[in-house]
């Protein structure tokens, strides 16, 4: 393999630069070998005579100079600057154009202000992604393709291709320009919001004609996220413009009208509404894009400059074997990067770099987009090469659109000024010159498969830093790259120098504390990074201590581990080097500081509110909030930019519109703070604000990366944390624009210039010393340097790098303070005192006994923490260099009781507990106490060795020597100090690592790399004097805690730890929402630092709970995390407030917690100052204290326990005797057993009574639980199912205001008592009576029917009802204007209407949930339902008080009710498609109880809108049968039927609800016709009914029933009937009166309900609506009326008629062969989804002026639906298919002229297109025929009504219209038709026939033969007519020439064939 080396002279004018071209052989193992080499002058290019040189067949020459004998050929190219002065010799130069721009001073361009861009791009813009869990989910994507208008091409067959995630689906191909599609397509996709969001929706529009290279007429693209950010996540009926993505000069190729929706889970899709006017829409106005915002044309030019820091990504394998080889190993370059840019689906990469970490592209991407784009992300990707495997991913990162790019609408204000100032903010995407950083999987490479390797891609958050990458964006309009991937000119490169100007800064991290650390195991060290500095694993960076040493953990006492640092806190300091980006950072950091502390006041605002303070304090701290808001943005101004470094043109506009951001804001809230009005609606506001600061303080040219803390076990990687950089940097502009970040570590990051600044943030003295190991082995029992194998008598901590104390240099800046000592603490790497100067010993002493026994010692009586023996206290001895402090103590700062025990019981076959609890019961068995004691460091002894012992080098060491111990070491430390500066400042000049001197030979053999760094000096930060806290932690309360035991409860207990202290609450059983009321006192709380500090910024107090289980490990629940209030002084009177905190587990919310901590500084305070201990409620369990929790109030809770519904079984058994108890505060009640589940699942006695103390607010109350308990056999009563109620407040009612609330229905009513019974029995036969008699009624009227109600029947049906109600006047016929009812249509399901509660108003249903199945599986199950309500009211304190009356009174009879059902399906919406066609065959399958119906016999073929109108009548009882299911099912003949979705409707509660919605309630009381009154009871009972259940007196009628009088008001039937049409099916006026008057009472109307389907397939996901209505009657009480038809309406036929007369000015298609120009015409016709009934006229032959005769008739027959304004279309899609399929498309009827080629395919010469129904006024004369008649219509623009009428209303018109042809993308005229269309029905078409062309009968019209010219024939099979009328007609005077030239040609040949003879006998004269 050859490898050509280029290497050109740099700097150096062109006139004397060469090229070295050296041509290598390359070896994979070894150096590349050396073959030739040979020059090349560039004279020739730099004199501007040429662009390119071609060199051939130059000689290659060796080292020496001799000609090797090869050639080499190349071209070398030479673009010149574009500064560059051009050459006058070249002809090109004066072409050349300069862009006259204005540029700003760095390179960006100022005309791009005001252009706007993405519509998507507002602030308030994906706000609702956030709301996405970021995990997989399922989501439907729909796409219905409406129409196209104005689609390029003529003669097209168009078809759209949908591609979205992968799937395409095509629309069924159509005819013509302007084609109609009405298909809709679905989506089912199950994967991350975020990848989701980035996927594009394709729109290619294709003609099916044309060949597959040409047959792309437009498209159309966006994302995904677009649509999702829309308003619903969807959008409606709007036009795409479609373009050509080759050509971008060309313009509009047509547009698509589109509905998009992007439905997640528990998402309703809107109802999408057809408007009347839909077909005339104005296109422009209705882009999908803003009008007067053109998609233009733009190139995105991407500009890659250079990477840094990438890591490792190959084998070394090849490396090493070179370097044996004597080759140049590089193991650091093992990389072979290029950038790839991915933009709205296009992608471009720059050129590969082979072998280089840091390489330079210096190329530009230019993506030709269309913008405004509907995409919003470039994903730049840089990949590592592979030759022979796939590309691996090493970073990924996005230049967002929405950030880089604004459109100048983000602001909203009012005047006038800032509008004008608004103009100035819109900009074109613009970023940089910029790094962009890169994260990902962890930087150390491996040869196995990165399991992070997601990372790489984007996908989840990175954990480390994987190099970055130095891009710039601008964005041209208009225009064209002539390359899409080109190099960077060189003036460009000079240009970004400058902003890769590094400034050195300086990190420094103190760590406090680190606590919570699970099972350690090996030492913990942490490593602080930032960027590649400080990684300890890459050897790119100098050296730093960036690393805290190693330490052991110590166990806490109670649960975790933590380091035990004491006073001495390790520090770790990191200097790097980094652009300045300080203005842009500070920025960042104010405006993040406003809007903290506007989030702050925003959550005391909703913590006032939710705990219902009065009026006067909520706008105190309403008034707060807009205060400091508004004073904030006022008095922290963001940083001016002049002066700044780095400021790149979005520096500038983003300060504007940062500015302008604020400025609204701020004008806002004072404008909210003089003119609001109710206080608690300015909430969404505040929070939308809140928002926009976020988003505003997002900075997309963050070039600083961030820091990354990682925590490494041993050597491995187990954790980290990364922060972004702006939290901890220092800032010298104010102190609101530093980072404040202080949690366990305080971090300071700032530029090095600004190091003093840092004195002042420091607390403690910082220590700085290096460190070296003195190693020694045993031999033959002494101890020396002579067993020393592989190992060095003095080296580093790892034994293999040689050092020596002489040669120790410190480093600059820095000196000597002490000698050499031994200091062997650190060394102890196995002992748990290691590292440390304090430390604590401890040991338990452990006692057993029998039950009931006394204690005795144990076998083992002292014991470490895990129960291994240990030595007795007397036997610790004090270790050298350590001094103990006291003596042995009890520690009782822990779970336990006064004398410091804790309790357990030993469960075999293990001999210890495995918990321990702090109050002795009689059965425990084991009891153990903990026994601590301090000891500090002191200075080791005189003589003191400090050694520690290992048995084998590499083996774990020991402070003991044994007998074992072959190998001996100790460390030798030395501290230094600064020489010239003081503070801890100096730290920072600790870079690199100490110098090492060593001699020569020791140089030469070892790699600098591996000496350079290997033992950097330790920092740490001692502290004079700590200070000592008592803390308090109150756990009041939880709920809604994850049920993980089968039970469907959990164990909950929780640990709270605060710094390396724990305690654990008392662990309660079974509980989701336990109480604990506990407080945990931690006594004596050491923490080093200021306390001022401490106050500022505490530390967290966390809380994790916990499941108890009895076998095996305890199961987290979630954790909490919060912030104690800290005291200072004991004269502070704050106290802390109980609040909710959020439990998070796996990032969801998963309960909450009532909590509340204080810290109290005790350094001055006796015993006797702290707060009063709480009492007790238990042994060492201290309540929590009154003042903090809650005031509590006696209270009334009534349980109306209705039934059960739907249990599941439990365990294989069927609930069969379950009762119910109910949980509530401390209290509890159980309800009667039902006795028998199948026969009555309703409770017996239905109320219970609970009294409870329950707190006065409501965001303290406890929630009520209810557990359903069976009762089994055996005595066994397991909890079946658990329901929890959190909130209470829905249930709340006043006891003395009497409502109709938790009453029955009217219907109900009639069925309460056993008095009531005896009515009901008196009315049983008057319904049945009074139904014969009506019924005979009608049928007396029907036969007296007059004429007009048959038409009526004809006119008027339930659907005229139906389209009336929906708004579609234009269906409805003449049914309005009778004054006929309309109903209600519900865009939801009956229960969803608000007005109407759900249906709950006498019982709510509660899904009764169970814990974790068999399975395990952790999300709870729903198995059951019960039936019931509460009622919540205080009771009086004084029991001498009555109390108040019971709320629940007048229940119903709770047993079975037979009931007739009767189910109406009107029509589904949008159902999922089943078949492979798109389509489905759906059909209804209903269920109740055990009955089925099955409609499979009447499925709809292939269509995903079916209607349906079909009436089911069923019988159930309930309660028993109370769920209807209503369910879709897809007819497949051979396959089984899928279910499309299904819906369940609870009739037992519209049954019992007091909104009578078992019948809705008609707008009038009618006895006859479609309105027919259905109910069983008349209006007049109804309202009696209701009036006794709301306890009023009876209606009383006067005048003959035209007035009344109910509940104190007075009502007349002319009040509601005085403006309504009187009609003939009205009933008495008593009973209207009545009927009007239950329509003001808030009943259920007659309505349809819309039901959303749904399916197991994709369970919280829309399957498509179902519209219907249910009714309910109780055979009881009587029938009920007649029940509606609803069957669908059949199409009309009708008889399209057209009859050709002639043509004109039709386009001359051909050249006869006498070189006249004609056209054999002929004019082809059908209409648009009757292809297969084309017709066609006569042809007229040799047309010489474009005029055509024909009268021809055209019949088209079709079925129309007039309501619709649509034909319906039914018939076979494929030939193989079983249905037809029903289409419903606009009547069209489309005419081509053509021209007849009988030896080749037909010419097409023009066509039109009429809309029937919006039919174009025909022009009376074919002057007055033009094309400009069409234009109106094609552009959309509203028509007058006389300009455009229907056919079906004109019935007959005749006129001409032009047709049109498309000429190089224009249309011009092809012809003029003359025509008479004629539309007849059925009936009429028998009474006037006409037959097709001029076939019989030929009359209405008679059609006469065209009177064509005699010239009109066809030559071929007219020989006469053709001499006559071509031959002759052109060649007559040849003819004639050609006659009179033969005659005398034969007169001249006959004269000289006689000549002779007759001169001969002249001569002769023989006759004389």
């Amino acid at each position: 393999m050859l490898r050509v080396v280029v290497e050109s002279a740099k700097g150096c004018n062109c006139n004397f630069s060469y090229i070295d071209v050296i041509v290598k052989d390359y070896e994979t193992l070894g150096k590349d070998k050396f073959l030739g080499s040979t020059k090349i002058s560039l004279r020739d290019l730099a004199s501007g005579q040429m662009r390119s040189l071609p060199s051939k067949n130059v000689p290659l020459v060796n080292a020496s100079g001799q000609n090797i004998g090869a050639t080499i050929d190349l071209v070398i190219g030479y673009d010149p600057p574009a500064n560059a002065a051009p050459n006058l010799n070249d002809p090109q130069a004066g072409d050349a154009t300069v862009d006259g721009e204005e540029t700003l001073p760095d390179g960006g361009q100022s005309g791009s202000a005001g252009v706007p861009s993405s519509p998507g791009q507002s602030v308030n813009r994906r706000q609702n992604r956030h709301r996405l869990l970021n995990k997989p989910q399922d989501f439907q994507i729909r796409v219905r393709i409406i129409e196209a208008r104005q689609l390029s091409g003529n003669n097209v067959k168009p078809v759209v291709k949908v591609n979205v995630c992968g799937h395409t689906h095509r629309t069924r191909i159509k005819t013509g320009n302007n084609p109609f599609f009405d298909e809709i397509f679905f989506y089912n996709v199950h994967m991350l919001p975020s990848d989701l969001f980035e996927k594009h929706i394709s729109f290619r529009v294709y003609n099916s004609y044309s060949l597959r290279a040409d047959s792309l007429m437009g498209e159309f693209k966006l994302d995904v996220g677009y649509v999702y950010d829309e308003a619903a996540h969807c959008v409606m009926r709007k036009w795409l413009l479609l373009n050509d993505p080759d050509d971008s000069n060309s313009g509009a190729k047509g547009y698509l009208k589109v509905s998009l929706f992007v439905v997640g889970a528990g998402d309703e899709p809107p109802v999408e509404k057809r408007d009347s006017c839909d077909d005339q829409d104005d296109i422009e106005s209705n882009l999908l894009l803003p009008a007067g915002l053109t998609l233009r044309w733009a190139t995105l030019s991407l500009k890659v400059f250079r990477a840094e820091d990438v890591p490792q990504m190959d084998d070394a394998f090849v490396q090493t074997m070179k370097e044996i080889f004597g080759g140049d190993g590089n193991k650091k370059n093992l990389v072979d990067p290029f950038l790839e840019a991915r933009f709205a689906g296009k992608k471009l990469c720059t050129q590969i770099i082979e072998k280089n970490a840091n390489p330079e592209w210096n190329q530009v991407l230019n993506l030709q987009v269309k913008f405004p784009s509907m995409c919003e992300r470039v994903k730049l990707t840089v990949f590592d090469w592979d030759r022979l495997t796939g590309n691996d991913a090493i970073g990924t990162t996005y230049l967002n659109l929405a950030k880089i790019a604004s459109s100048g609408g983000e602001i909203e204000d009012v005047t006038r000024s800032s509008m004008l100032w608004q103009s100035e903010v819109g900009f074109l995407p613009v970023f940089g010159p910029c790094y962009v950083n890169l994260y990902g999987s962890p930087r150390e490479f491996s040869g196995l498969p990165d399991p992070y390797q997601d990372l790489n891609y984007g996908k989840g958050e990175g954990v480390a830093y994987r190099g970055r990458v130095l891009v710039e964006l601008s964005t041209k309009l208009e225009g064209k790259a002539d390359k899409t991937v080109d190099s960077i000119n060189s003036d460009d490169i000079l240009v970004v120098q400058k902003y890769q100007r590094r400034r050195k800064y300086s990190l420094c991290a103190v760590f406090h504390s680190a606590s919570m650390i699970q099972e350690p195991g090996e030492p913990i060290q942490f490593e602080v990074s930032i960027g590649n500095y400080g990684n300890k694993l890459d050897t790119t960076c100098k050296p730093l201590a960036s690393t805290t040493q190693y330490s052991c953990a110590v166990f806490d006492g109670n649960h975790y581990y933590y380091l035990p640092w004491m006073n001495t806190k390790p520090v770790v300091v990191v200097l790097s080097c980094w652009e300045d980006i300080g203005h842009r950072l500070d920025s960042v950091n104010i405006i993040l500081y406003i809007a903290h502390r506007l989030q702050s006041n925003l959550e005391l605002f909703k913590t006032a509110i939710s705990a219902k303070v009065s009026d006067n304090q909520l706008v105190e701290v309403w008034l707060k909030l807009l205060n400091q808001l508004i004073e904030d943005i006022e008095s922290f101004p963001t940083p001016e930019l002049e002066g700044c470094s780095n400021l790149t043109s979005l520096d500038l506009q983003i300060k504007k519109l940062r500015e302008s951001a604020l400025a609204s804001i701020k004008d806002g809230a004072r404008r909210m703070r003089e003119e609001a009005t109710e206080i608690r609606d300015t909430l969404p506001d505040l929070e939308t604000w809140a928002d926009k600061l976020k988003l505003l303080a997002e900075e997309p040219q963050n070039s600083m990366p961030d820091v990354i803390i990682w925590m490494l076990r041993g050597e491995k990687r187990v954790a980290y944390s990364r922060i972004p950089a702006h939290q901890v940097l220092h800032s010298t502009h104010s102190e609101q624009a530093c980072g404040h970040l202080v949690r366990c570590v305080n971090m300071w990051l700032g530029l090095a210039a600004h190091e003093k600044k840092f004195n002042s943030y420091t607390e403690g003295t910082f220590s700085v010393f290096a460190e070296l190991y003195e190693n020694q082995a045993e031999v033959f029992g002494n101890w020396g340097t002579t067993g020393l194998v592989g190992r060095h008598k003095f080296s580093d901590l790892t034994g293999k790098l040689k050092l020596k104390r002489e040669y120790f240099l410190p480093p600059r800046g820095w000196e000597w303070e002490d000698e050499w000592f031994i200091d062997p603490e650190k060394a102890l790497l196995t002992e748990a005192d290691a590292g440390h100067t304090a430390f604590m010993d401890e040991v338990y002493q452990n006692e057993t006994c029998f039950p009931g026994g006394d204690w005795k010692a144990a076998s083992e009586q002292f014991t470490d923490v895990n129960g291994e023996k240990s030595r007795n206290p007397g036997e610790f001895e004090c270790p050298p260099g350590w001094m103990w402090e006291e003596e042995w103590t009890v520690d009782d700062n822990r779970a336990v009781d006064d004398q410091g025990w804790e309790y357990g019981v030993t469960i075999p076959p293990q001999d210890k507990p495995r918990s321990w609890v702090p109050a002795e019961k009689v059965y425990h068995t084991h009891r153990r106490r903990r026994l601590v004691r301090h000891r500090k460091r002191a200075a080791l002894p005189a003589g003191g060795e400090g050694w520690e012992f290992s048995s084998l080098i590499g083996w774990q060491f020991h402070r003991k020597e044994r007998s074992s111990d072959t190998f001996r070491r100790r460390r030798w430390r030395r501290k230094m100090a600064p020489e010239d500066r003081l503070g801890a400042s100096a730290i920072f000049k600790l870079e690199g690592a100490l110098g090492i001197d060593t001699d020569n030979k020791e140089k030469g053999s070892k790699d600098a790399t591996k000496l350079f760094g290997a033992n950097t000096p330790t920092v740490s930060c001692s502290f004079d004097r700590s200070h000592m806290y008592h803390l308090r932690v109150y756990v009041y309360q939880a709920q809604n805690l994850a049920s993980m035991d089968k039970d469907s409860f959990s164990d909950p207990y929780a640990h709270v730890s605060f710094l390396h202290v724990s305690q654990t609450t008392e662990k309660l059983r079974a509980t989701l929402n336990p109480t604990w009321d506990q407080t945990l006192i931690f006594n004596d709380v050491e923490i080093f630092g200021d306390p001022q500090n401490v106050a500022q910024c505490p530390p967290e107090v966390v809380l994790e709970f916990y499941d108890n289980d009895q076998v095996g490990k305890d199961e987290l629940l979630g954790r909490s995390v919060c912030a104690p209030l800290v005291k200072l002084t004991p004269g502070m009177d704050q106290t802390p407030k109980l609040l909710w905190y959020p439990i998070i587990q796996k990032g969801q919310k998963a309960g909450e917690a009532l909590l509340a901590a204080e810290l109290i500084l005790k350094d001055k305070l006796g015993e006797s100052d702290l707060p009063l201990f709480p009492s007790k409620r238990a042994e060492n369990l201290y309540m929590v204290p009154q003042g903090i929790r809650p005031v509590v109030q006696l209270t009334a809770v009534e349980i109306l326990a209705w039934g059960l519904r739907n249990m599941e079984p439990f365990q294989l058994a069927s609930v069969s005797s379950p009762s119910l108890v109910v949980e509530c505060g401390g209290q509890r009640v159980e309800s009667v057993v039902i006795k028998n589940m199948k026969k009555c699942p309703n409770f017996p006695s239905s109320v219970l009574f609970l009294k409870v103390l329950l707190p006065k607010e409501e965001m303290y109350t406890p929630p009520i639980v209810l557990k359903v308990i069976d009762h089994r056999p055996f005595g066994r009563k397991p909890v079946v199912g658990q329901c929890t109620i959190t909130t209470l407040e829905q249930f709340r009612c006043d006891p003395y205001v009497i409502t109709a609330e938790g009453a029955m229905s009217s219907k109900m009513a009639m069925m309460a008592s056993p008095s009531k019974h005896l009515s009901i029995n008196m009315e049983e036969t008057r319904p049945l009576l009074e139904a014969q008699f009506m019924y005979s009624m009608s049928a007396a009227l029907n036969k007296m029917a007059s004429p007009t109600s048959h038409f009526e029947k004809e006119t008027v049906d339930w659907w005229s009802k139906f389209y009336a109600s929906t708004g579609d006047h234009q269906k409805c016929g003449p049914y309005l204007k009778k004054g006929y009812d309309t109903l209600k249509v519900y865009e939801c399901g009956l229960e969803d209407v608000p007005e109407f509660k759900g249906l709950t108003d006498f019982c709510c249903t509660f899904k009764l949930q169970r814990g974790k199945n068999e399975n395990g599986d952790s999300d709870p199950s729903v198995v059951g339902e019960l039936k019931g309500s509460f009622k919540v009211y205080p009771l009086p304190d004084d029991p001498g008080v009555a109390p108040p009356p019971r709320q629940f009174r007048e229940l119903p009879e709770s047993g079975p009710q037979e009931c007739l059902v009767r189910i109406y399906v009107i029509r589904a919406i949008d159902l999922q498609p089943k078949d492979n066609n798109g389509r489905c065959d759906p059909y209804i399958k209903m269920t109740l109880g055990k009955k089925t119906i099955d409609d499979r016999d009447h499925y709809i073929p292939n269509t995903t809108g079916p209607v349906f109108g079909r009436m089911f009548e069923m019988t159930c009882y309930l309660p028993q049968d109370k769920d209807l299911k209503i369910s879709v099912y897809d007819y497949d003949l051979l396959s089984r039927d899928e279910k499309v979705g299904e819906t369940v409707i609870d009739l037992e509660n519209r049954f019992l609800s007091r909104y009578n919605s078992y019948c809705g309630l008609p707008q009038s009381y009618c006895i006859s016709g479609i309105n027919k009154w259905r109910d069983q009871l008349k209006p007049s009972e109804v309202l009696e009914n209701l009036s006794r259940l709301k306890g009023l007196s009876k209606p009383r009628t006067e005048d003959n029933g035209t007035s009344m009088i109910f509940n104190g008001k007075e009502y007349t039937l002319a009040q509601f009937e005085n403006n309504k049409e009187i009609h003939e099916h009205l009933g008495p006026a008593r009973e209207r009166l009545c009927q009007h008057v239950l329509r003001k009472q808030g009943l259920v109307p007659e309505h349809v309900e819309t039901r959303t389907l749904y399916s197991s397939f994709q369970p919280n996901i829309s399957q498509g609506r179902l519209q219907m209505w249910v009714d309910v009657f109780p055979k009881s009480i009587g029938l009920p009326g007649p029940p509606f038809d609803i069957t669908p309406r059949k199409p009309k036929k009708y008889i399209l008629r057209a009859v050709i007369w002639n043509t004109t000015d039709v386009t001359l298609d051909e050249t006869s062969i006498t070189g006249e120009h004609m056209s054999d015409v002929y004019v082809k016709g059908w209409m648009p989804g009757m292809e297969e009934n084309k017709q066609k006229t006569d042809v007229h032959y040799r047309s010489l002026d474009g005029d055509g005769n024909f009268n021809w008739r055209l019949i088209f027959d079709f079925e129309y639906l007039p309501a619709e304004q649509l034909c319906l279309v039914s018939k076979k899609e494929q030939f193989w298919s079983l249905d037809n399929t029903e289409f419903r498309i606009p009547p069209k009827l489309i005419v081509q002229i053509w021209d007849n080629d009988k030896f080749s395919l037909d010419d097409y010469l023009g066509t039109l297109e009429l809309d029937l129904r919006n039919l174009v006024a025909p022009a009376k004369t074919p002057e007055k025929c033009s094309l400009k008649m069409m234009d109106d219509l094609e552009i959309g623009a509203p028509q007058k009504s006389e300009q455009a009428k229907s056919l079906f209303a004109q019935q007959s018109v005749r006129g001409w219209w032009p047709c049109s042809i498309e000429q190089d993308g224009q249309k011009v005229l092809g012809g003029k038709v003359e025509m008479t269309l004629e539309i007849v029905g059925e009936a009429q078409a028998d009474e006037k026939p006409a037959g097709k062309g001029r076939d019989e009968p030929n009359m209405n019209p008679k059609l006469d033969p065209p009177n064509r010219p005699e010239t009109s024939f066809f030559w071929f099979t007219n020989p006469c007519k053709t001499m006559k009328f071509i031959v002759w007609r052109r060649f007559r005077c040849l003819f004639i020439g050609l006659i009179l030239l033969t005659i005398v040609v034969l007169f001249l040949a006959i004269l000289l064939y006689s000549l002779p003879n007759y001169i001969s006998m002249k001569i002769v004269k023989p006759l004389q």
